[in-house]
């Protein structure tokens, strides 16, 4: 499955379960070339009660994640599919909480995330030129937001692994979401250099809501903002600050699309 670009193996956990797996399994399967080739791998299976889904998530190195927008939007798409509870609205267990999501048309999904704490700067982060601001956010993983004129004129793999890996981010590091201005207010341009994959990934949905909020809090945009993922598919975010800091009613939509249907084996 497909998720504006960042791509799936999905499994069915009725089917197989993640003990049934190896990291070399994962990574054998994730590994483009020579498996499915995929960003990540995910479980999808029953949750603990009617109307609940569980989703466990896998990087494409075979390490496990807490959270993944992008997965929890194929995940709710394929759970409607595979009738393991209802298109308008479900509880989808993660390892980072439970969150409501829903089917929004073919291929699309919204997904109702937990309250975000404020994007913070990180102290001794040091900014490369060109380099505006950088904040830390956390929805469900860490993601470090840095400004930029023009998401195009960067070296991402070089700055976004220096990044990635900077001792100010210790011990777990941080997916890295660079961004520019849009052709609106309202609109963001993003890359992703993201853990786990070691790569640039086409969309990151966690990391584009700490964006969007990182946007509102700089004072350069107001929520809800659509953020064009180096796919150029758009994931919109929708957010309300909250009297006390932080944003509640977080809402990512955006696609959660079926590409193919197959058996490993």
């Amino acid at each position: 499955m497909t998720g504006s670009g960042n791509d799936f193996v999905m499994v069915g956990g009725r089917v197989s379960t993640p003990d049934d797996w190896t990291a070399a399994d994962m990574r054998a399967a994730c590994a483009r070339g020579t498996g499915v080739g995929a960003d990540g791998l995910v479980f999808v299976a029953p949750g603990s009660r009617p109307g609940a889904v569980r989703m466990i998530y896998f990087n494409s190195d075979g390490s496990r994640a807490a959270m993944c927008g992008n997965a929890a939007l194929c995940s709710t798409t394929l759970a409607a599919h595979l009738s393991l509870a209802a298109a308008d609205g479900m509880d989808l267990e993660t390892d980072a909480g439970t969150y409501r999501s829903r089917t929004a048309g073919p291929g699309r999904a919204e997904l109702n995330l937990a309250p975000v704490k404020t994007p913070a700067a990180v102290p001794g982060l040091g900014l490369a030129a060109g380099e505006h601001r950088a904040a830390l956010g956390i929805v469900g993983v860490p993601h470090l937001v840095v400004l930029l004129d023009d998401v195009d004129q960067l070296d991402l793999m070089g700055r976004g692994r220096a990044l990635r890996l900077d001792p100010t981010l210790a011990p777990e590091g941080a997916n890295v979401n660079f961004i520019s201005p849009g052709a609106s207010e309202r609109e963001w341009r993003m890359r992703t250099y993201e853990r786990g994959v070691e790569a640039e990934t086409l969309a990151c949905g966690t990391g584009s809501v700490a964006a969007g909020c990182a946007v509102q809090e700089w004072g350069l945009g107001r929520l809800p903002i659509n953020i064009v993922t180096r796919s150029r598919r758009i994931l919109e975010i929708k957010a309300t600050k909250a009297a006390g800091g932080g944003y509640e009613d977080v809402w990512l939509a955006g696609e959660g699309r079926m590409v193919f249907r197959g058996v490993l084996t």
